[in-house]
């Protein structure tokens, strides 16, 4: 219920300023309409991309690791031999 009341609120703040980027002259339940709808369209858009994301983050994490052991080993190892 406390998720419901929040997108509500989000979504008609979101909704108030997009009409008024558009210059829309809409009355107030079609700008919350439109913000609820977009904060639900957003919110979906938002959790696919953070999945994808994550997925990269972890294979960019690992080669940065890499990186780090690569220089480390070629700096303090390397150099006593």
């Amino acid at each position: 219920m406390g998720s419901l009341v929040f997108i509500v609120i989000i979504g008609t703040a979101a909704g108030f300023i997009a009409t008024r980027m558009f210059n829309l002259d809409l009355g107030v339940p079609q700008t919350i309409a439109i913000g609820v709808l977009g904060a639900l369209i957003g919110g979906g858009v938002l959790r696919l991309l953070l999945a994808t994301l994550g997925i990269f983050s972890g294979l960019l994490g690992a080669i940065l690791g890499a990186v780090v052991l690569i220089v480390l080993y070629q700096n303090f190892i390397e150099n006593k031999k």
